[in-house]
């Protein structure tokens, strides 16, 4: 015979309410660890430094290709 389908394990979740939520909200924002004003500044002064350095290989990548294309053209 056919089984029946069980009823799922998990409840239904309630609603929470827009006060309730803000709650949660601040309690986990208290949570998070923010970076300090020097790390911040050290981040972003490597970033900028990486920048630079990849769009120059970039720079020099397309340039070569480049220059190789002309010179395959050339021969036709």
């Amino acid at each position: 015979m056919a089984e029946e389908p069980k009823q799922a394990a998990t409840p239904a979740k309630k609603k929470t309410s827009p006060g309730e939520f803000i709650r949660q909200v601040r309690s986990e924002t208290s949570k998070v660890v923010w970076p300090s004003r020097e790390e911040t500044v050290r981040t972003a002064i490597f970033v900028f430094i990486l920048v630079v350095i990849l769009s120059l290989f970039f720079l020099g990548v397309d340039s070569l290709f480049g220059w190789i294309v002309q010179q395959l053209l050339a021969l036709l």
